[in-house]
């Protein structure tokens, strides 16, 4: 559906010619894909209802290397231009015709479509999955880059019999074909960007509930995470129950679904009523308390309203999509972990967006340019200060009149602004160069309103002056309030802050008294372990986190030699968050331990070894690198799988193994090795590895 005019450039012929494609509307889209993993290919046809608006001689779809077998036009063939970008095609259209443009083609594509596990020999590790949003979806779909034109997709996916298939909207049949193929059909009922379609396949199974307000919501799960299921997903139907209330607007979708893949780029992606995120958020009951997908949850929820239902016209409204999802996400947390948990992640944002723009790297709302922290965070913020500006009800209000007024378009700041000042009466100009113009973080505003908010947080100000002033020491000053304290979070906030100026006694007060949380502050604070405080310190490798043995296994290890294999007898079962932070550490511990099972370390080092392969995450396959590296571990196996990782479609991993390359690379014989494993390795790898050696 066109909403805005949109100024694009493509080719006909050798003549570069402008062209606004607002005269044309998109309706709908029915899309057919079928993916061919050991080739890495698409083949798909997708048909394009559009009715002409004003006379127009020429349209065109964005289509990145997708190389075309036909192109027909109201069922007819037609000449067009294909320039690797864009199909184009020239052709007079007359005022309030109604066309159907129909395109077969085949694509490799080399990015937004990542095809996971078909090179091993485990059927259980294959997945396909997209990630359309700042790679494109016309990289597997002729589409639309631009964001203002809004279409409704229809998919049919083949997939071989057996695999899963996910997409937008609603599953309509599934019809077995030949070759041991199924046919998946997905309907959608209202349009949407091209970025936004989406689609996954590999083996899963479900779970199914639905909201209070009957939407149906579809939990995906890899069998080998089946109990992981219910803690990763504990809260859905709340928050999304909580969602549809605050925000004060129906779900807009058919329904909801969440499923977790491999190697994902990010979090997750909010995909229209169909989320997609990283499967190192399927956690145990141990592990939620150290990482859980409720925050990434909610995010990814509140954005099929923010961002989906209403959508920006370009990057510098951003913060309309992510400031909103990041917003509204702290206050479903809010909602089932309490005020003491919201103010105190406000705060811990809040100096990191200080510390950033105290740096002189501050950036305003409004730049297209800007990172993460400003349009997640700082766009939080915003909403806070706009809703303590106006009133939760003019707030709430104008909120609801913003998502009504421009819901299935796309929206500027200034719209959204205009409700706003509607609802309330007032007059923003002051808010939008304070919150969205200014580069500088106000910090001074935002603490003096956690200070009103919350008497933990007003209570830790005034003990760090207290402490700044210097008028006892740290340990009298949290000695004599500590009884009187009543939040978790605030003492866990001061140990890390002044853990190793606390006396034993002190310390061991507190760790056969106080709760998980603060008990784990005890262990990521101290820098090395008292004698004294030896056999307290002990207890917290029984302790109901990953974090926390980690730290502990780490600390005990380093501080008592003595006793390392009682520590690693203890830990040895345990494996840890999703990233094997524990497993990972205790074989490298037990490698390095001179007298620790001498026999068994060759199955030890092959462990920690195998860790580097791609069958595994891109978390564990770099805490194997970085500890292999530590110990001077690699062997050409590991070796092979670094340079391999140097290519990962996942940028901060490819990076990181980069780094970890060029490291080895200064050591003596390390290029004599590199250049033994140099046949074993894909095309791609050989000439990273070309690259590297030149220099």
């Amino acid at each position: 559906m066109k909403l805005r005019p949109i100024v694009l450039f493509f080719l006909f012929g050798h003549m570069l010619l402008s062209q606004i494609q607002d005269k044309v509307d998109f309706i709908r889209a029915g899309v057919s894909v079928e993916a061919f993993p050991e080739e890495k290919r698409i083949d798909g046809t997708v048909a394009y209802e559009f009715q002409v608006l004003k006379d127009v001689d020429s349209i065109f779809l964005d289509a990145v290397n997708i190389d075309l077998l036909s192109v027909l036009l109201d069922m007819e063939k037609v000449k067009f231009v294909n320039d690797g970008k864009t199909i184009s095609i020239k052709r007079k259209f007359k005022k309030g015709g109604s066309h159907i443009i129909k395109l077969e083609y085949t694509t490799k594509p080399k990015q937004t479509v990542y095809f996971l596990g078909w090179e091993d020999e485990n059927p259980s590790n294959d997945q396909i999955w997209t990630q359309g949003q700042g790679k494109y979806t016309s990289h597997w779909l002729p589409s639309f880059d631009d964001m203002n034109e809004k279409v409704e997709f229809d998919m049919h996916i083949t997939a071989k019999n057996g695999l899963s298939v996910f997409s937008n909207g609603k599953l309509v049949e599934k019809n077995v074909v030949k070759e041991n193929k199924e046919v998946w059909t997905f309907n959608m009922d209202k349009p949407m960007s091209s970025y936004l379609v989406a689609f996954v396949i590999g083996d899963f199974e479900k779970r199914t509930t639905a909201s209070t307000s009957k939407i149906p919501i579809e939990l995906y799960y890899e069998p080998k995470d089946s109990l992981k299921a219910e803690p990763t997903y504990r809260y859905t139907k709340e928050i999304f129950d909580f969602l549809e209330k605050e925000i004060g607007i129906p779900y807009p979708w058919q329904n909801y679904k969440q499923i977790p893949v491999q190697d994902f780029l990010y979090a997750g992606m909010e995909n229209t009523g169909a989320t997609i995120f990283s499967n190192t958020f399927m956690v145990d009951s141990i592990a939620f308390a150290d990482k859980n997908y409720v925050n990434v949850n909610a995010h990814e929820l509140a954005h099929q309203w923010f961002g989906n239902l209403v959508t920006e016209q370009s990057g510098e409204h951003h913060w309309l999509h992510e400031g909103f999802a990041t917003y509204y996400a702290y206050l479903a947390e809010k909602k089932i972990f309490g005020e003491e948990y919201f103010y105190w992640r406000l705060l811990e944002t809040a100096e990191a967006l200080n510390n950033f723009s105290g740096d002189g790297n501050g950036e305003a709302l409004t730049n297209s340019s800007a990172g993460s922290l400003t349009f997640y965070e700082k766009g939080a913020w915003a909403l806070v200060m706009l809703k303590k500006r106006v009133g939760e009800h003019s707030f709430q209000q104008g909120i609801q009149n913003y998502l009504s007024q421009y819901a299935y378009k796309n929206v500027t700041i200034s719209d959204f602004i205009w409700e706003i000042e509607k609802a309330s009466g007032m007059k923003l100009s002051d808010f939008e160069e304070t919150w969205l113009q200014e580069s500088d973080f106000p910090f001074e505003k935002v603490k003096d309103f956690l200070i009103d908010k919350s008497t933990s947080i007003c209570t830790y100000f005034d003990i760090k002056n207290n402490i700044k002033k210097k008028t006892d020491s740290v340990g009298t000053i949290l000695t004599d309030k500590w009884d009187v304290l009543q939040s978790d979070d605030l003492k866990y906030r001061l140990i890390l802050d002044y853990g190793n100026d606390l006396s034993v006694d002190f310390l061991k007060k507190i760790l056969n008294e106080e709760s998980l949380k603060v008990r784990q502050a005890v262990a990521l604070s101290l820098g090395k372990t008292p004698l004294l405080l030896k056999e307290e310190f002990e207890s917290l490798l029984l302790d109901r986190s990953y974090k926390t043995m980690e730290a502990t296994l780490y600390r005990l290890w380093t501080d008592f030699p003595n006793n390392q294999k009682t520590y690693l007898d203890k830990t040895r079962k345990v494996i840890g968050l999703p990233n094997k932070n524990v497993r990972l550490l205790w074989l490298t511990l037990a490698l390095v331990s001179p007298e620790y099972n001498t026999n068994l370390k060759p199955g030890y080092f092959d462990e920690l070894s195998s860790y580097t392969g791609s069958a595994y995450h891109f978390e564990v396959r770099l805490l194997a690198f970085q500890y292999l590296k530590n110990i001077g571990g690699f062997n050409d196996e590991t070796l092979k799988n670094l340079v391999e990782a140097c290519s990962h479609h996942v940028w901060h991993f490819k990076k990181s193994s980069r780094n970890i390359l060029k490291e080895f690379l200064k050591g003596e014989g390390s290029i004599a090795r590199l250049k033994s494993i140099y046949p074993s390795l894909g095309q791609e790898q050989q000439q990273y590895l070309d690259k590297a050696l030149s220099k």
